[in-house]
């Protein structure tokens, strides 16, 4: 199974940054996936501060093999609580999940996190730990074993007090409410990917104010296990030219949707396969070359330059008005959760075409670095072969 993990934020109105934190990684090697969701005390860069702190700490706790209950309770008994409000510097909601569908949570002062399965939700058992500094911390810890299209919805209280006050909802959204919302979209859309589903729940939340302008930080973590869907990325001719053959029907007859980055590339499938190539005629978008049209490959795009702009786009998000090539390409990485690049390793001289932007790196490069912001910022999990 595949864990589809994903976030949504909102920030407490006229504030310029967020009092929620969520961190996450996966660790690809052993099939496992640590993520925490932390509420700074108050709002703006205060609480910031103090959930950063907090779920960094509890990420690096687990990280350094440390049980995922034994961290948590060492931040429970750690954390300080404001001499004013009397109450903690910061609530999380810490998760230890694999792919297997074992996972371990573990809560401290965030609302009760919502497990849905066969679209009903199931409240699991859990064990209380008190803590051994404060009269009045406690947090609570589950082990769950969820099969596949489970989910795990996870908020902050900036949802379940959403319109706290108003004339509609006196006491605010609350869980229950939350679950109505959840369960009536799930059966609108029972495929509904993790992504959505955070946003929806926090658009949900922010509608919910009167005004429509949030009174605290709203944030929301999903977990969905599914099966996986698998991307596969040829680029770049490979070293030894006599096994192109070989790598051509690797290449078309993967199950993987298919994506090739490179006009030698697609040239060298089209020779060895026999597939004619279509150049879309239409002007291109940008100053990028089309992309291009292969029977049985799903993307087909100019090399060098499109990666070196599918970068840009990964990491610092599409502003343009134009879809272009890097656009196309950066969708169908981020449709994808296993992503495999095979990398040619033979040298195309026309990297080294002094006309070419300096900037321009070498597509050994390009791929290490779009390969680390797939991991790190979307949590996909990659693998990069050399041919």
């Amino acid at each position: 199974m595949f864990i589809d993990i994903d976030c949504a934020q909102e920030k407490k109105y006229n504030q310029n940054t967020y009092g929620d934190y969520f961190l996450s990684k996966r660790y690809p090697d052993k099939g496992e996936l640590i993520a925490v969701l932390s509420d700074g005390l108050g709002s703006g860069i205060k609480a910031n501060i103090l959930a950063t702190m907090t779920a960094t700490m509890l990420l690096k706790f687990v990280e350094a093999g440390t049980n995922i209950k034994t961290a948590c309770e060492v931040i429970m008994n750690s954390l300080p609580v404001c001499q004013v409000r009397k109450i903690s510097y910061s609530t999380f909601s810490a998760v230890h999940c694999n792919e297997d569908g074992e996972v371990k949570i573990v809560e401290e002062g965030n609302p009760q996190f919502i497990y849905i399965s066969d679209g009903k939700v199931i409240e699991p058992e859990f064990k209380v730990i008190d803590s051994d500094t404060f009269k009045n911390r406690h947090m609570h810890v589950y082990k769950l074993n969820l099969k596949l299209g489970d989910r795990l919805i996870f908020c902050s209280d900036g949802v379940t007090q959403a319109g706290l006050g108003s004339s509609n909802l006196k006491l605010g959204l609350r869980r229950q409410g939350l679950i109505e919302y959840l369960l009536e979209k799930i059966k609108e859309n029972p495929d509904i990917s993790s992504s959505d589903l955070a946003k929806f729940v926090v658009r949900v939340a922010v509608n919910t104010e009167p005004d429509r302008k949030p009174k605290d930080d709203t944030s929301c973590a999903v977990i969905y296990y599914r099966n996986p869907r698998y991307a596969l990325i040829f680029t770049g001719p490979p070293y030894h030219q006599e096994k192109d053959n070989e790598y051509a029907n690797e290449f078309i007859n993967s199950k993987s949707k298919k994506a090739i980055a490179g006009g030698t590339t697609a040239n060298l499938i089209s020779r060895e396969l026999n597939i004619p190539i279509k150049c879309n005629v239409a002007k291109s978008a940008g100053k990028l070359p089309a992309v291009s049209y292969m029977e049985g490959i799903d993307l087909v795009t100019e090399g060098i330059l499109t990666l070196t702009r599918t970068v840009e786009y990964l990491e610092n998000g599409f502003h343009g008005k134009e879809k272009d090539a890097a656009y196309e390409l950066m969708q169908f990485l981020l449709s994808s959760d296993c992503i495999e690049f095979m990398v040619g390793a033979k040298l195309n001289q026309a990297h080294y075409d002094p006309n070419l932007p300096i900037e321009i790196e070498i597509r050994k490069n390009i791929i290490k670095k779009m390969a680390k912001i797939l991991e790190d910022k979307y949590i996909k999990k990659v693998t990069v072969r050399y041919i």
